[in-house]
């Protein structure tokens, strides 16, 4: 039952009386005049249907955050770079691997680099306006050529270091791009192995000294000309062209300006982060380059001097954060995830004890951010236990340093965010699409509601339309596809980009995303199901590492489950299997369906029954970004796992 205190917050907050846009805190609300009219048939806020009233005043339809900055006219985000490199020369922007060392590189290096390289660049040939294709992995020479190839007065088009060919050919003709840039031989041969190759005049490997090429060739180039070139510029020019995906079909060009590339970046300085994004502070980037998120916060970092490196070592990342110790990380929910999970199952190999021990200190972590500062006496004592013996140890893991780790890409769940706060590590999460810039809504320092993606950056809004899609406007929207003017059409609503996502908006302000429009399903009885919470609940278990939920028209709600290759041999050995069986031996093991069982069933409470898995099937291989159900950032491409696997589903139906 929701109180008559509740009922007054919410009179008070929106004021009934007023019927235009209302102020709220530091944001705007406005209530639909559907809604408006709702309200005025249920009479005075007097009545005692507070349950009915809350439901409808409390939940938003629009919330929008005011913004103090402005983008100026000719502003570029190149800019910083040769600011930087002027005003603040000694000051260390990166930190690069060298021979097993990071060695420091200040912001007069890097500006020298940056235009030597954008020298080159123009005396290649590329033209004001041309695109460049870079594939790489995430490593110093990324942001050092996106940069140049700015100040050159050029377009980056990011690809995927794990880009198919077909891929690459796409995107390669789709931007009509003028020159390549590729990391290793094997990209190169990638690129040469496309049958109908487009045209592109030069390719440049990093690995064979792309960069010392690029800035020999740019000795016949007078620098004055680099400071042409970006004068070319203006807010409103193409900065680059970031290639969807692809998990509904053939990936679109999101053209992101440089206004939307700054309006991130103000945007996220105008919040509480700045006190978090301070010189002196660092971060070790190892998620793709190539995807909005890794590059956003990148091109915010460098903004606020703070020290940025690199690596794809992924295997290895334990070893290079004891190295590095970064202030703050950044990662997709599925890396949290797994760290949760390979820590649990560790301790639980390592004796039941220890198991029992590692589940107690997870439950009050999960305890000690459910309280919200107001912690009792037995429960600080158990968390003064349990630092000691757990979350000390998984601290060290992130360098000793961590003081906080954004998170985006997917939703990350309400009992993982606990547990890391928990733990010390606060997670704050955000939300957003390629189309956005990266994030749209943010969860601050100071401003956290765990479950949510939270409130919109100062200079955006969200609203929930009338079927439950979430719409965004702002500085950071892009303004379209590239050259796709029936897809950009039916992306927008006026100002509003639909971003094909369903959630909600809390008297607060803070936004709930609860999944993909284009994955709801609807069984053959009519009962909506929106697969995203079950499959978090499933991956949330240690044994597995994806899950599909399937059912669109059919008789009853299924699931494909595949198993963590971690996981897994320590399973066989809990289970007296043989160490040499192999997955494809055990997808029927009694056992092994016995444990996923288990996970279906406490995902399974969550939901009603109409909503319930009935049937489950466990693949014989995970699903995985070279062989095409994964993208880069380990969301799963639905329409490939339901054509790749349909005599899987086909089967469960049978």
């Amino acid at each position: 039952m929701i109180g008559p205190k509740v009922i007054s917050r919410c009179a008070t907050t929106f004021g009934l009386a007023d019927q235009g846009p209302l102020r709220h805190r530091s944001g705007t609300i406005a209530l639909t005049g559907s809604l408006r009219r709702s309200l005025a048939s249920e009479g005075s806020v007097e009545q005692p249907d507070y349950a009915s009233f809350a439901e409808k005043v409390c939940t938003m339809r629009e919330f929008n955050s005011p913004a103090k900055f402005s983008i100026p006219t000719d502003a570029t985000a190149v800019d910083v770079v040769f600011d930087y490199g002027a005003n603040s020369p000694n000051t260390v922007v990166y930190k690069r691997r060298v021979d097993g060392l990071w060695v420091d590189v200040t912001a007069a290096e890097f500006a020298g680099e940056v235009e030597a390289v954008a020298r080159g660049l123009i005396a290649s040939g590329l033209q004001p306006g041309e695109r460049v294709g870079l594939m790489s992995s995430t490593r110093y020479e990324w942001p050092l050529l996106d940069y140049a190839i700015w100040a050159a007065g050029g377009i980056t088009v990011p690809i995927y270091e794990t880009s198919a060919a077909e891929q690459v050919a796409w995107i390669l003709q789709d931007s009509e791009a003028r020159f390549l840039i590729v990391e290793t031989p094997r990209h190169r041969v990638t690129f040469e192995s496309i049958v109908d190759r487009p045209v592109v005049d030069r390719v440049f490997q990093i690995d064979e000294g792309a960069v010392s090429e690029l800035a020999t060739l740019g000795r016949s180039v007078a620098a004055d000309q680099v400071r042409d070139r970006v004068a070319t510029l203006h807010a409103d020019s193409a900065a680059t062209l970031i290639y969807t995906s692809g998990t509904t079909g053939r990936p679109k060009g999101c053209e992101l300006t440089h206004a939307n590339l700054l309006s991130e970046t103000s945007a996220v300085l105008e919040t509480s982060f700045a006190d978090l994004l301070q010189p002196g502070r660092s971060s070790l980037l190892f998620l793709p380059m190539a995807h909005v998120f890794a590059r956003a916060v990148s091109l915010a970092a460098f903004t606020s001097k703070v020290t940025i490196g690199h690596t794809s070592d992924t295997k290895n990342l334990v070893t290079l954060f004891e190295e590095f110790q970064p202030d703050f990380i950044l990662s997709v929910p599925r890396v949290f995830e797994k760290v949760y999970n390979t820590a649990q199952q560790k301790a639980h190999d390592a004796g039941a004890l220890k198991g029992r021990i590692f589940d107690a200190a997870a439950e009050t972590a999960i305890a000690w951010s459910e309280a919200g500062g107001r912690i009792p006496i037995g429960l600080r004592a158990k968390h003064a236990v349990y630092d000691r013996l757990v979350y000390a140890k998984l601290r060290a893991a992130l360098g000793g340093k961590c003081q906080a780790a954004i998170s985006g890409g997917a939703p990350l769940g309400a009992r993982l965010g606990h547990f890391y706060t928990g733990i010390g590590i606060p997670v704050y999460e955000g939300y957003g699409l390629t189309e956005t810039t990266a994030a749209v809504t943010l969860n601050l320092p100071g401003a956290v509601k765990i479950g949510s993606v939270g409130k919109p950056l100062p200079g955006n809004g969200v609203r929930v339309a009338e079927d439950g899609e979430l719409l965004a406007r702002g500085g950071v929207v892009f303004r379209g596809y590239w050259k796709n003017g029936k897809a950009t059409a039916e992306s927008f609503d006026g100002e509003w980009f639909r971003t094909g996502d369903i959630g909600e908006i809390d008297e607060d302000g803070y936004v709930a995303v609860t999944g993909r429009k284009k994955d709801i399903i609807v069984t053959a009885a009519g009962k909506n199901v929106v697969p995203a919470g079950l499959e978090d609940a499933l991956r949330s278990h240690p044994l597995i590492s994806q899950a599909v939920v399937v059912g669109d028209q059919r008789p009853f709600v299924g699931a494909l489950i595949t198993i963590d290759s971690d996981a897994f041999p320590r399973w066989k050995a809990a289970n007296s299997k043989s160490e040499q069986t192999t997955l494809d031996e055990l997808v029927d093991d009694s056992d092994l369906a016995s444990e996923i069982d288990r996970a279906v069933q406490r995902a399974n409470s969550g939901v009603s029954n109409a909503e319930a898995i009935k049937k489950f099937r466990i693949l014989a291989v995970d699903f995985t970004e070279e062989s095409g159900e994964l993208t880069p950032t380990l969301k799963v491409k639905r329409n490939i796992v339901q054509k790749r696997f349909s005599a899987e589903i086909d089967a469960l139906y049978g």
